[in-house]
């Protein structure tokens, strides 16, 4: 059996913190700095006035005046996310998650340490994520998404059998495909042909589908009879980040001297083993609340902290408003960041390569800050503490022998 585990307001739980209470009360997640202007997840009370997220910020606000806009914050979701997973993990899990708020995982395998039943599975998640979770098992992922859609909090999580999987999905809308990316755009296509339900979807042939749909029909249609792909588990974290707090007003070239320190502090870390970088995050908290994110992956993987500064320095044009911290994650690791040796030794490439492997020795002895060099910030700064910081020495790799 598949559990789903669903969190429909993720976004707008984390964005209000520790304002949780303003739950209660008709509030929704303001559009990102520079989006079209469309509210997002909405409190309970806001859906009593009609307020849904995907309508305009305009009549949002006709409907309800009182309503409170909350700056969203995706760093937020993501620790808020990850630490449910972790829990997952905690009571033997190996959870699936392809975006925030919804989790998949096979309770076969569990049953032995919980009980020895699927409900001691399920009491189990709700033990350790509280009663605020959606929680249902169900014979595929698709299946148990729809259950979990259906469950309420001080109820028992459905659970479908096996052999009703097919019976249960039959009365429920094709909407419920666009939960899969690949199957957006056909379910528009299903319902402008009349096929309203799952249950009229998964009594038409395989062969008029797949000549008429492809392989996303043939998708849907397995979904609707009850099936679904395997399950996909996550991949263990490694968490290498650095975070820096920015003073008041930083501007462009502060903001491109803070990031080549946390590139410097990211490369001399532990923790990378040598390892070169695929793809990073960027992350910034505004001053006035919020928080943004936005992804790099490098054409090629690199540990050559200017490479990295190049491809990484361009997104910071796209901070929406001033920040008061900045940081940085690693959120994969490529080969190891081998010299790769050159034609001609020049005098001073060899000395750089000596002078890494002089600084990798240094800081396996004596730690991540055994090799730092003197960084100049803000040199015009009133404030001493803010003309220069103290930043990891760049070295290259040592070469293998």
């Amino acid at each position: 059996m598949v559990v789903c585990v669903l969190h429909p307001r993720l976004a707008l739980v984390a964005a209000l913190g520790d304002r949780r209470a303003l739950l209660a009360e008709p509030v929704a997640l303001a559009p990102e700095p520079g989006a079209p202007a469309y509210v997002g997840q909405t409190s309970a009370a806001a859906e009593a006035f009609g307020i849904v997220a995907g309508i305009r910020v305009g009549e949002a606000l006709a409907r309800c005046p009182d309503l409170r806009l909350v700056p969203p914050d995706p760093q937020g979701v993501r620790e808020l996310w990850s630490a449910v997973l972790d829990a997952l993990e905690g009571i033997g899990a190996a959870p699936e998650s392809d975006r925030p708020g919804e989790a998949y995982f096979d309770a076969d395998g569990l049953e032995g340490i919980h009980r020895g039943s699927l409900d001691g599975v399920l009491a189990a998640v709700r033990r350790v994520l509280g009663r605020g979770m959606r929680v249902a098992a169900a014979p595929s992922r698709f299946a148990s998404y729809v259950a979990a859609t259906l469950a309420r909090p001080r109820k028992a999580p459905p659970v479908v059998p096996a052999t009703a999987a097919r019976a249960f999905l039959a009365p429920r809308p094709v909407e419920l495909l666009r939960v899969r990316p690949e199957l957006v755009t056909l379910a528009d296509v299903l319902d402008r042909l009349g096929i309203r339900t799952l249950g009229e979807l998964a009594e038409l042939p395989s062969a008029a589908v797949s000549e008429r749909f492809g392989h996303p029909g043939l998708l849907a249609l397995d979904l609707a009879r009850g099936g679904d792909t395997p399950l996909q588990p996550r991949r263990p974290a490694e968490p290498v980040a650095e975070r820096l707090e920015l003073p008041e007003a930083a501007l462009g070239p502060q903001l491109e001297r803070a990031l080549e320190l946390l590139i410097g502090r990211v490369l001399a870390r532990s923790e990378r083993r040598g390892r070169s970088l695929r793809a990073l995050a960027i992350s910034a908290r505004f001053v006035e609340r919020g928080t943004w994110r936005t992804s790099v992956t490098l054409r090629s993987a690199s540990a050559d902290p200017e490479r990295i500064r190049l491809a990484l320095s361009t997104k910071l044009g796209e901070l929406p408003a001033p920040a008061a911290t900045l940081g940085l994650e690693v959120e994969s690791f490529g080969p190891p960041a081998h010299d790769q040796g050159r034609l001609i030794d020049e005098q001073d490439a060899v000395r750089r390569s000596r002078l890494g492997e002089a600084v990798h020795q240094a800081r396996q002895a004596a730690g991540d800050i055994a090799a730092m060099k003197v960084m100049e910030v803000d040199p015009g700064s009133r404030v001493p503490e803010r003309r220069a910081v103290l930043a990891p020495y760049p070295a290259e790799e040592p070469r293998d022998r």
